[in-house]
């Protein structure tokens, strides 16, 4: 393999894309500890380091186990998009699988190493956040849960991507824990997996092939499309709720901010459940609704904290 090879293949497991995600739900974690004496930019952006290295490990370990399940190899071409399908990096040649699992373990190791540097040196109370976050990722394709495959993939992103991104940031800012982080990451949470769950269109049939029995998969592509907007509902009303119920400040409303892109991520899918995804940009606004409901709570809770 090439040095050119190399750099692709590191690239496409980077994929900035999905590095959103942690991103998102970090932002929302900092904003609320904003205030606090102990806030330091310096760990915020060590804690970005390490949660970017394992995202980097977690999408190499993943491309080996759907590339070992036949998952990948069974993706149409036409079926393929820029969001789905996997990484390609073993399907597609550009790296061999010794060098997958290489990246996957240094990555790893690099990141394992600056959470010890965070718990050690900064704030031991997030040890167990990131250990529940560890087994989580390693579990979404890792054996044995393999939970991608059970219809567990799903709940593991609402957890990780919502609470324990988020708490964890917070933890590590403010030195304590509080439900403020955890409530107001649930409905990104959510949206975050409305973002997976149209992800898995594109996927359907060489999902279901190799024996990946996602919600999608197992609930089939038109019964799966009514349930978009049941999740996207589910997160606006649970803002909504945090908004009227709780003390977080009104401001968090800009949350809402996200419904013009899933209001038109669910039109599209419902529109035309098995090809959507050839057409219409439903992934990227999938995406960009979870971005601005991460931008829109974050400024709420920084403007009228």
């Amino acid at each position: 393999m090439t040095d050119t090879n190399l750099r692709t293949g590191l690239w496409r497991l980077a994929d900035p894309k999905i590095s959103i995600t942690s991103a998102a739900s970090m932002a929302v974690g900092a904003s609320l500890a904003a205030g606090e004496d102990r806030f330091s930019w310096f760990w915020l952006l060590l804690l970005g380091l390490a949660m970017f290295c394992m995202e980097v490990a977690k999408n190499a370990w993943g491309d080996v186990y759907d590339y070992d399940s036949g998952t990948d190899q069974a993706v149409k071409p036409e079926d393929r998009t820029d969001f789905s399908g996997g990484k390609r990096v073993l399907v597609d040649g550009i790296l061999t699988r010794g060098q997958t699992w290489g990246i996957a373990f240094w990555f790893g190791l690099l990141g394992l190493t600056l959470g010890a540097l965070i718990v050690f040196l900064r704030e031991p109370a997030v040890f167990w956040l990131g250990a529940l976050g560890l087994v989580l990722g390693w579990s979404y394709h890792g054996p044995p849960l393999q939970l991608a495959y059970r219809g567990l993939g799903e709940l593991d992103v609402v957890i990780c991507y919502g609470p324990i991104i988020a708490l964890s940031t917070y933890v590590l800012m403010a030195g304590h824990y509080a439900l403020d982080p955890v409530w107001l990451s649930l409905p990104l949470g959510l949206l975050i997996a409305a973002f997976l769950w149209v992800n898995e269109f594109p996927d359907y049939h060489a999902d279901l092939g190799a024996g990946k029995n996602n919600l999608v998969a197992r609930m089939g592509k038109p019964r799966a499309a009514r349930v978009l907007p049941v999740l996207y509902v589910a997160a606006f009303a649970l803002l909504a709720w945090l908004s009227a119920a709780t003390d977080l400040p009104g401001a968090v409303l800009l949350g809402f901010l996200a419904i013009p892109p899933a209001c038109l991520a669910v039109f599209w899918t419902l529109s035309d459940p098995h090809t959507f995804y050839r057409s219409k940009p439903v992934q990227p606004m999938a995406l960009l609704s979870f971005v601005l409901y991460s931008a829109g709570v974050t400024t709420g809770v920084l403007v009228g904290g």
